[in-house]
């Protein structure tokens, strides 16, 4: 099963990605700024427990002594029952008392003056976060430096982070949740001029091409005026092919007509004589209701805009020849000379056989149905041309667009042709994009008609 891609699925993805990846920084942000507050919490709480040591720290014969009360250490202490450890070291380094051995000041030499230094370090596989303070002895005898050196487990500060997170994550949440439901709403919104156009369309009845008026947003009337244009096209191609239609009926009525009139005629009759000259006129009829069909079915052919036969490679000059073989015998019985003129050299194009024989066919037949004397036949090399030159009484230059025209039969309606053979021709060129041309004769005298291919033909 073919899944069928959604304009709203899309949008929502596009829309969708940057605001996970948003809410993705936002929560690593919210990470990193509870862990540093939580770190900056407890390290006030190490630099409190630091400056309560010192203030307990005495000078007693000749050496620093510390009696250190339990409230010094319990600040230290949360409800995560972190462990707590301390030392006190003289300004030698030297260890004076403490419940464990801690490293001091990394820094050599260390800075001058009092001052407080915090860093993570690790006891065995426990890890710490410790306090440095160089402290100097508040007595008025001696001015003994040392360092109290406080350290704690971290599970206080990482219960704290996580609580902070907690919160931040809740609001996060909240506001993801708010953002997803606008965006939801704003997509339906925003796609809602569509629907109102989908529904406008559906709604339609098929046989109305009438053009769609209903409000739009900028982009959507652009497309609403396109398929307007489109619907104006399809409106034109309609009138077109009901003026065809009507025309063609018009034009089989009428010999269908007299064929049945010719018919009832000869029924009537009872010599031989006048069977035969009704059934001679039938049958002229009937050639030319049958030659009124084949070019009625080629011309719908060439207006089928489906219909895309596939061009081959081809000599106009050995089509020219056969075009003239085959009309040969009709245009001599009729007193008519037809020739051709053709260059030594093949004159190649890509093209259709068939549709090509037919123009030329239908450029004959005319010529030779309106009175022309001499019809020739000429190929030209540069550009690649197939024209027909005729004697005849020719076309006014004013009547030549119109004689395009399906059923046009010029102002006298003269000959026996039925109007669709220049159409057909027409057709024929538009899809060889050949440039069809009407002109004067030779000495003005008559009509030379034909098909420029283009230069670049290969």
């Amino acid at each position: 099963m073919i899944r069928r891609d959604s304009l709203y699925r899309r949008l929502l993805t596009w829309l969708l990605l940057p605001l996970l990846a948003l809410g993705g920084l936002m929560i690593l942000q919210a990470w990193v700024e509870a862990r540093r507050t939580a770190d900056r919490a407890h390290d006030r709480l190490l630099e409190a427990a630091i400056l309560a040591i010192a203030e307990q720290v005495q000078w007693l014969d000749d050496r620093l002594w510390l009696d250190l009360p339990p409230a010094a250490l319990e600040m230290l202490a949360t409800d995560a029952e972190e462990r707590v450890f301390y030392a006190l070291y003289d300004a030698e380094d030297n260890f004076i008392t403490g419940n464990a051995r801690l490293p001091g000041d990394p820094r050599d030499p260390p800075p001058e003056g009092d001052g407080l230094l915090y860093r993570d370090i690790q006891r065995g596989e426990l890890p710490l976060r410790q306090g440095v303070g160089r402290v100097r002895l508040e007595d008025w005898r001696r001015g003994e430096r040392f360092e109290v050196r406080v350290a704690h487990s971290r599970e206080g500060r990482e219960r704290l982070a996580g609580e902070l997170l907690r919160s931040s994550l809740a609001y996060i949440l909240g506001m993801a949740a708010l953002a997803v439901t606008i965006l939801l709403l704003a997509i339906r919104a925003a796609l809602a001029p569509l629907t109102r156009l989908r529904r406008a369309i559906q709604a339609r009845d098929p046989r109305t091409l009438a053009p769609l008026e209903l409000p739009l947003p900028r982009e959507l009337a652009e497309l609403r005026e396109t398929l307007n244009e489109l619907l104006a096209r399809m409106r034109r191609v309609r009138a077109n092919q009901e003026r065809f239609i009507g025309d063609a009926s018009h034009q089989l009525r009428t010999p269908l007509a007299g064929l049945t009139a010719r018919a009832e005629l000869a029924l009537r009759q009872e010599d031989p004589a006048r069977w035969r000259e009704a059934l001679e006129a039938i049958r002229a009829s009937g050639n030319r209701i049958s030659r009124l069909a084949v070019q009625l079915l080629s011309l719908t052919r060439l207006n089928n805009p489906e219909y895309h036969p596939e061009r081959v490679r081809l000599d106009l000059v050995p089509l020219a020849r056969e075009a003239v073989r085959h009309h040969w015998t009709g245009c001599h019985r009729e007193g008519i000379d037809l020739g051709v003129e053709t260059p030594e050299t093949a004159v190649m194009i890509s093209g259709i056989d068939w549709q090509l024989e037919e123009a030329l066919g239908n450029l004959i037949d005319n010529a030779r149905r309106y009175g022309a004397r001499r019809i020739t036949l000429r190929v030209h090399a540069s550009p690649p041309t197939l024209e027909v030159e005729d004697d005849g009484p020719g076309i006014p230059a004013a009547q030549r667009r119109l004689m395009l025209r399906p059923f046009h039969r010029g102002g006298d309606g003269g000959g026996d042709g039925s109007g669709l053979g220049l159409a057909i021709v027409d057709g024929i060129a538009r899809s060889h994009q050949a440039r069809l041309f009407l002109e004067d004769g030779v000495a003005g005298r008559g009509l030379r008609i034909g098909l420029r291919f283009p230069g670049d033909t290969p």
